[in-house]
């Protein structure tokens, strides 16, 4: 018997250190060779650890959320070969992740949600429909809480007591209220033969001083804990970077999309095999026309070396909600694409990142972020930019509303869109004068087709 020490391989993305997202074996377990023994996240990947030889596991590095540096031991495995020297020992390094996978979730995460599941019988999780984009306009629909359980518990009192509210006389309807309320009705004074629903409220406000409780919160579900790990605490780093790092001012503003919408369905109806256009593909369009103008907008801030770098190409992120949490897949070159171009790139980034299937590559490299909450817009939003990027852009929910139009009143589909920035980099005044020439292709979509 020999023990073999498997040490974190060099990934290939020039990297330190990756974090333990999941967990396939356990000390004592059997394994084979080419058995899954780990998942590793690096910032934008998360890779399947295999072991090379066969045995049992005698150590293990670190628990779920522990980072492990790039060449330090991740398993011990006991083998019945003889021991390895350091040159015969099988080759450790692997090629680069080409997708991103979700890892599944860890035994801690299982624990809880079982113990949820038990608690909790007949309660199920709504399910997200896909949605290029958070929200509908942009995709549809969002994924929706579970609704909790309402129906009231039972109130458990000691025998004596019990006996006591059952010599109580009141109707079926003050009993339930009683119930919830969690009052015992032989606390309760009346003047009659029985309780009435005004002796509970009587009792609610003056009831404190006779040693009346709060009611006891009966429909309360379980503290759950959950370790921040994997894709959540990447994103939650990086959105404490940006506004630790990033001075952001947000700008909004009103835009009529009345003649632009027509022109979608207008679109839409004629578009024979090509992809169905929803609102992105024309706002990238307008984007990419405004860019030139205004070049501070599309640029990446480097405040370590002090430098500004203003991209001649539109490398346009699109913030994605997906099981593993928010994601922005990249559009290479957006300024060269034209509408339908940019819905197939748009349809075809969103399902590979929401099947976990997106490269490394399709998610790195933008220079500018668009991300829409939908119908969930409200008024308007502030979007956190997508550090080092300067500048992101939120369109909001379209509403319907009465505008005047000289003397005559219209109905009109507005919409209000915010741009938040680096104040760093970019004035108050050029990200204002930036929205109204959007403002300007948007609200006459015929100039989005002009040269």
């Amino acid at each position: 018997m020999a023990r073999f020490t498997f040490k974190l391989p060099d990934i290939g993305e020039g990297i330190s250190e990756a974090e333990i997202v999941a967990w396939h074996v356990a000390v004592g377990d059997r394994i084979e060779e080419d058995q899954q023994i780990a998942d590793m996240m690096t910032d934008k990947a998360t890779v399947e650890m295999e072991s090379p030889v066969s045995g049992i596991v005698v150590e293990l590095a670190g628990e779920v959320g522990d980072q492990v540096s790039i060449g330090a031991a991740l398993v011990v495995i006991e083998t019945e070969a003889a021991a390895f020297s350091a040159e015969e020992a099988p080759a450790l390094r692997i090629d680069p992740p080409s997708e991103v996978k979700v890892a599944p979730a860890s035994a801690e995460q299982a624990e809880v949600a079982e113990q949820y599941e038990a608690e909790n019988p007949g309660v199920e999780e709504a399910t997200p429909s896909p949605s290029p984009l958070r929200g509908e306009g942009w995709g549809e629909g969002l994924p929706q809480a579970p609704a909790p359980d309402t129906a009231p518990l039972p109130n458990p009192l000691p025998g004596g007591e019990r006996e006591q509210e059952q010599k109580a006389l009141a109707s079926p309807a003050v009993r339930a209220r009683a119930a919830d309320l969690g009052i015992d009705l032989a606390d309760v004074k009346t003047d009659s033969d029985r309780v009435r629903h005004a002796d509970l409220d009587a009792y609610l406000r003056y009831g404190q001083g006779q040693g009346y409780q709060a009611p006891h919160a009966h429909n309360a579900r379980a503290d759950q804990p959950i370790k921040v790990i994997g894709m959540r605490r990447r994103i939650a780093e990086n959105m404490a970077a940006s506004k630790r790092a990033i001075p952001h001012f947000t700008y909004v503003d009103e835009i009529d999309v009345t003649a632009l919408e027509d022109m979608r369905a207008d679109l839409n109806a004629n578009r024979g095999q090509r992809p169905k256009l929803t609102m992105l593909p024309l706002m990238i369009v307008a984007i990419c026309k405004a860019i030139p103008a205004f070049p501070m907008i599309n640029a990446r801030y480097d405040d370590e070396a002090g430098v500004v770098t203003r991209h001649g190409a539109v490398h346009l992120g699109m913030a994605t909600q997906t099981d593993a949490g928010l994601m922005v897949p990249v559009i290479r070159d957006a300024q060269d694409r034209n509408v339908w171009q940019l819905a197939s790139e748009i349809g075809r980034l969103a399902d590979a990142a929401r099947s976990g299937k997106a490269s490394s590559a399709e998610l790195s490299g933008s220079t500018l972020t668009i991300t829409s909450l939908g119908p969930l817009g409200g008024i308007a939003t502030t979007p956190v930019i997508n550090r080092p990027e300067v500048a992101i852009i939120g369109p909001n929910k379209i509403v319907e509303r009465p505008v005047f139009d000289g003397d005559e009143i219209r109905r009109a589909k507005l919409m209000n869109l915010s741009i938040s920035c680096d104040h760093r980099v970019v004035d108050g005044f050029d990200a204002a004068s930036f929205v109204q020439e959007l403002k300007k292709y948007l609200e006459t979509p015929v100039l989005l087709f002009a040269d």
